[in-house]
C-alpha cells in the first residue's frame, strides 16, 4: 500500500488547488477548508500567507 501524500488538486481547484488537495488528504469537503482559510484571512491575513506558502511548497497532483 502506498503512503498517503499531500498534493495540490488538479480537478478540485478554485485558485491553486491547495484547499482541494487538503480536502482529499484529510478526507474532508474542500469547502470546509476554504471557509477556514477565508476566516483565517479575515483574522489577520494568516490564511492568505499560509495558502501562498502551501501553493509554493506542495507539489501538484501527478498525472495518472
Amino acid at each position: 500500500m502506498e503512503p498517503k501524500r499531500l498534493y495540490r488538486s488538479k480537478t478540485d481547484r478554485v485558485i491553486g488547488g491547495v484547499c482541494g488537495g487538503l480536502g482529499k488528504y484529510f478526507n474532508v469537503d474542500p469547502v470546509v477548508i476554504r471557509v477556514v482559510t477565508a476566516a483565517l484571512f479575515f483574522a489577520g491575513c494568516l490564511g492568505l500567507l499560509g495558502y501562498i506558502i502551501a501553493w509554493i511548497i506542495v507539489p501538484e497532483e501527478p498525472v495518472v
